[in-house]
């Protein structure tokens, strides 16, 4: 049967409450650590309250962020609250649970490296193969937090540090970038990868393509 959920996080933020409140309700500030979406648009907004309160809602689910000045830095306050359908089960919850730990410490990054700069963001599924995952972890070849990564993305390559590393997520924060692996097999999604890029000179599609072929070679390798 159906039944309700939530779940609530408390961060504090590298910011101004101001700074804060852009990057939870613009497109640009959310295109720097979660996706491109118009919260105007694309939800039912119930309460907007800048810089203090913003609450929406998305069919049967609603977001509430919370924002609090304290001493040069702001302090968040998320709910995300709603209902399971008979479709989904605790797993959902748990995964969707980790996904606001994960998302809420790439605003963190995004408010202390680049708040302020325009992002490009692509996302890519890698292909529904069980050894995605195990693969994708070996290529990267980091074991803590702070461990340095070297990518050849196609005629790219990334060089930076680990900043975010759980059993399923991966994170990796460039001089212009933030780049997030996402493993979903739990629900029934194939691993993914979205890249928030900072700088000049790219495209969303070519950046998209690039990461298409570099996940392809990695989940495919030795099964030729």
């Amino acid at each position: 049967m159906p039944r309700e959920f939530e779940i609530r996080r408390e961060v504090a933020l590298p910011a101004a409450p101001e700074q804060v409140w852009a990057a939870i309700s613009t497109p640009d500030g959310l295109a720097g650590w979660f996706m491109p979406m118009d919260v105007r648009a694309d939800t039912t907004v119930e309460v907007d309250r800048a810089p203090e309160r913003l609450k929406c809602r998305a069919g049967t689910d609603a977001f509430e962020y919370v924002i609090e000045g304290r001493d040069g830095t702001t302090v968040l306050r998320f709910v995300h609250s709603g209902v399971l359908g008979d479709e989904w089960d605790d797993e959902f919850e748990g995964m969707t649970a980790l996904g606001w730990s994960m998302y809420l410490h790439s605003l963190g990054q995004y408010l202390r490296y680049f708040a302020g700069r325009a992002a490009l963001y692509a996302e890519v599924d890698a292909a529904a193969d069980a050894a995605a995952w195990p693969r994708i972890r070996a290529a990267l070849d980091v074991a803590a937090v702070g461990d340095p990564v070297r990518l050849e993305l196609g005629a790219r390559v990334l060089e930076g540090e680990i900043d975010y590393l759980t059993e399923r997520y991966v994170g990796l924060r460039t001089a212009d970038a933030l780049v997030r692996f996402h493993e979903r097999s739990a629900i029934g999604l194939p691993v993914a990868v979205g890249h928030h890029h900072f700088g000049p000179g790219e495209s969303a599609e070519a950046l998209t393509e690039a990461w298409r072929t570099w996940l392809s070679a990695v989940v495919r390798k030795d099964q030729a």
